[in-house]
């Protein structure tokens, strides 16, 4: 099936699709009334233009969940097969894989399973496990958020439900791999996650979408809960194609003496707008979002992060890594909030960008509120471009120049490269090396 342009009766047509239940349907509704009441343009970021009406807003050739690779169909899990998705699974808990609008495989290891972890689609939790749904879905990121954030709660399909059981440790991580594949497509996912007290979780995530002459759009929502104690890592690859629109609202709700950590590298699109947040409601509660981002050719990185501490003894680091190429503008753009209530806190903001060239721009704006008087804010940003010196030096060891300038951006890069996986900061590596 497939939808094409926005309105009630298409937004109606695939709740209907999907055989959705009642209060989903309505969800849907009341959040489209919501999106025809905002401004479209957003209160912050960079100034586009987008036709939603020319979007496909649901499209799926085979939307049952499979388990086994072998019953996916075979031109898709041959594509998948070449971006590397199935070796990967090796390395993980579980996978989940969404291929245009739908969840086309699943699958978790036994061991979590006996430990009553929870790992599957959101639609497929809205079914099978509607009160724990309910009980979270849609109250950290609400739809009057911003217009993507309502436009995502309208037609949202696919993307990750996990539920991590309390005094639950997870040896390796769990993946989902998000495909953009036609032209003028759009993708919603929607993940929402549950870390319950004194438990852990790393979860990966990766994109990519093959590049076409139409913009396509990928505008997803993601809630995250941090228990009591309990830490959650979440670490995103993305690598779309230059024509597609990457506005996403991701949010985490931490709780006493719980952290959550933001591991983000932003490589590929025509614009990503997407400032990852951590809610430090509990006290001691930490935040961190370590950050990459690549601005090439006709590409604008709009990234950052927000933190917003309430509880007491909070604390919260942003490291941001930007490089701008050949024009591209990387920009970084953050908020951090110490509360009157969050008395004790720190927070450490570094920005660091490097311009490889006279044509590219970077900007860094910060907003930073301090609201009482014991608490401490630290924001440091620095812009260089390749140290002469340094290049003289490698090439003086006969290294020729475009590979020397190649080894100054990955060291540049290494902080953000130390927090990944070994298979995903290889993977990196390939995807610096392209786009450099």
């Amino acid at each position: 099936m497939e939808v094409k342009g926005l309105s009630k009766e298409n937004i109606i047509k695939i709740s209907n699709y999907k055989k959705e239940a009642d209060w989903v349907k309505d969800y849907r509704l009341k959040s489209f009334e919501t999106f025809e009441k905002i401004e479209d343009k957003l209160p912050f970021g960079p100034s586009f233009s987008l036709d939603l009406d020319s979007i496909i807003y649901y499209k799926s050739q085979d939307d049952t969940m499979k388990d086994d690779w072998n019953q996916v169909l075979k031109p898709v899990r041959e594509e998948l097969n070449e971006l590397g998705v199935l070796e990967s699974e090796t390395h993980m808990a579980g996978m989940g894989v969404q291929y245009e609008s739908e969840v086309i495989y699943h699958k978790m290891i036994e061991e979590l399973e006996k430990k009553q972890v929870i790992f599957t689609s959101i639609d497929q939790a809205l079914k099978d496990h509607k009160e724990l749904v309910q009980k979270y879905f849609g109250k950290i990121v609400k739809a009057e958020e911003n217009k993507y954030a309502a436009l995502n709660s309208s037609v949202f399909s696919g993307g990750s439900f996990i539920y991590i059981p309390p005094h639950t440790t997870l040896d390796r991580p769990l993946q989902s791999y998000f495909r953009i594949n036609s032209k003028s497509m759009g993708q919603f996912e929607r993940t929402l996650i549950i870390v319950d007290e004194d438990s852990s979780l790393h979860y990966i995530e990766g994109c990519t979408a093959p590049s076409y002459s139409e913009s396509s759009l990928h505008a997803a929502v993601v809630e995250i809960y941090v228990g009591k104690g309990s830490h959650c890592r979440y670490t995103t690859i993305q690598n779309w194609a230059n024509n597609v629109y990457n506005l996403v609202t991701k949010r985490a709700l931490v709780e006493e003496e719980g952290e959550m950590e933001w591991i983000d590298g932003n490589i590929g699109s025509k614009i990503t707008m997407k400032y990852p947040c951590c809610i430090l409601k509990g006290d001691r509660s930490k935040g961190t979002c370590i950050s990459i981002a690549v601005a090439t050719k006709d590409q604008i990185q709009d990234t950052g992060a927000r933190m917003i501490h309430l509880g007491q003894e909070t604390k919260s680091k942003i490291i941001s890594k930007s490089i701008a190429r050949k024009g591209g503008n990387a920009t970084y753009r953050g908020k951090v909030k110490i509360a009157k209530s969050a008395s004790a806190s720190e927070s450490m903001i570094k920005c660091d960008t490097l311009i490889l060239d006279e044509e590219s721009k970077s900007d860094t704006i910060p907003t930073n509120i301090v609201e009482n008087n014991d608490s401490m804010l630290e924001h440091e940003a620095s812009v260089a471009k390749i140290s002469e010196d340094n290049l003289f030096y490698l090439m003086s060891k006969g290294i020729p120049q475009e590979r020397c300038e190649e080894l100054i951006v990955l060291g540049f890069l290494e902080k953000f490269k130390e927090e990944l996986p070994m298979e995903y900061a290889v993977e990196l590596n390939q995807l610096l090396k392209k786009n450099l």
